[in-house]
């Protein structure tokens, strides 16, 4: 069961993260928003990705302050879905 959700988690995270590329050439999506909520997902399951928002950390806070606030609100709807 434990392997079955971090395979839900990684095709979730990269399925945003392809989508916030596609968003930064087309004007119907939002580009950024969707890479910070695929980069928060995966970083729940990557070290690598964990480091790299460490260093977005410091260079932007002011990003990083966004990307925790989704981290949050995506972590309680995965609680309120799954028991």
């Amino acid at each position: 069961m434990e392997g079955l959700k971090k395979l839900v988690f990684l095709i979730i995270g990269w399925v945003f993260l392809i989508l916030g590329i596609f968003g930064l050439f087309l004007p119907f999506l939002q580009g950024i928003l969707f890479i910070m909520i695929g980069l928060a997902i995966l970083s729940s399951q990557s070290k690598r990705i964990r480091d790299l928002l460490k260093k977005m950390e410091k260079r932007y806070p002011h990003l990083h302050q966004r990307l925790e606030v989704w981290k949050e609100k995506i972590r309680n709807w995965f609680k309120k879905e799954m028991p």
